[in-house]
């Protein structure tokens, strides 16, 4: 359900909301986002709902075409595949460049994230499973210490929101995905670059199979 709280006309906060539902799949790729019930659910000005959605659209999670109006993004199978083309390319490149070993502050602190990670885990809170995901890889890929780099590589994984969602409820791929987080701890305590970003390419992997697996076969039926 929907959650319908006052978010006080902050654009940032709709953003948010509506980011949420679509990575949990409250809002399905393809759903409209009509701005009469968005007024509903949200006491702001249209102005603000218009901003939040040009900025969901800036994001890449939402398109808007004319005489349709917003919808949350439905990627196609090539869009799925260039997309993570593009994740693999930064990956790597950030993963090469992170100096090694790298600085007990750094293993101190994803050792700290993958803890909250794997709470989140095991009791099953999936916002928090989302946020501790993305904190780790993003604080680990800043060590790469070009910020226009990690800002790309935030882009794309917002781009692909929708496949990476789909992990989100299914305990055997984020076991997989925290046994990574592991690896990638261990392996950036070595001097290793290549197996590092070995890593970081396979950790893209499940998500990206199972979302393709998924609509491919769901166009074939």
């Amino acid at each position: 359900m929907l959650n319908t709280i006052d978010y006080g006309g902050k654009e940032a906060d709709i953003v948010h909301a509506l980011e949420e539902d679509i990575i949990f799949g409250r809002l399905a790729p393809g759903a409209r986002l009509v701005e009469d019930v968005l007024l509903a659910r949200f006491p702001v000005s249209r102005h603000t709902i218009r901003q939040a959605l040009y900025q969901l659209e800036r994001l890449g999670v939402v398109t808007r075409e004319r005489n349709k109006g917003a919808m949350v993004r439905r990627l196609s199978p090539d869009e799925v595949r260039q997309i993570y083309e593009v994740r693999e390319m930064l990956q790597r490149q950030a993963a090469l460049m992170i100096r090694l070993p790298a600085s007990e502050a750094l293993i101190e602190e994803l050792t700290q994230i993958l803890r909250i990670y794997n709470g989140h885990v095991e009791s099953g809170y999936l916002r928090g499973i989302h946020e501790a995901n993305d904190r780790f890889h993003l604080t680990m890929f800043s060590a790469c210490g070009n910020a226009y780099l990690v800002a790309s590589i935030e882009h794309y994984m917002r781009l692909s929101l929708p496949v990476r969602a789909n992990s989100l409820a299914d305990r055997e791929k984020l076991d997989i995905s925290r046994q990574h987080h592991a690896m990638m701890i261990e392996a950036l305590k070595r001097r290793d670059n290549w197996v590092l970003a070995q890593l970081c390419v396979d950790h893209l992997q499940p998500s990206k199979t199972f979302y393709l697996q998924e609509i491919e076969s769901g166009d074939a039926g």
